[in-house]
């Protein structure tokens, strides 16, 4: 199974900019996603992308603000996040797809899962 790291979280300002990655241990050739969830509310759908990029989805509460992309030479997601909220704040988790029966934004599509970034964004 594929080991997944998320890093680059941390505690910044609203309105700052963050960049997430995520390597893998090894070749990822599926679609990978991103997910977050904040405390007390279930995980949530952020993004997706396919295998070679050209494919990208995003959930509507962060379109235009979110940009999901990757580097398959070296095995890494990334996901640059603009114009940071506090309703932002949240552990961030990326995941490889191994379920084709679920669709892209539903997390039982993904078996392999990265242990988490927190994100927090102050007023």
């Amino acid at each position: 199974q594929v080991q997944l790291v998320e890093s680059g979280g941390g505690l910044v300002q609203a309105g700052d900019s963050l960049r997430l990655s995520c390597a893998a241990s090894g070749r990822t050739f599926s679609i990978m996603g991103w997910f977050r969830q904040a405390p007390g509310k279930e995980r949530e759908f952020v993004a997706s992308i396919n295998y070679n990029g050209a494919i990208t989805s995003y959930a509507d509460a962060v379109k235009g603000r979110f940009t999901v992309s990757r580097d398959n030479a070296k095995s890494t997601m990334f996901l640059q996040i603009s114009s940071l909220k506090p309703g932002d704040t949240a552990t961030y988790f990326c995941a490889l797809k191994g379920r084709n029966t679920y669709a892209n934004n539903n997390a039982a599509a993904y078996d392999s899962w990265g242990q988490g970034a927190q994100v927090t964004v102050s007023s």
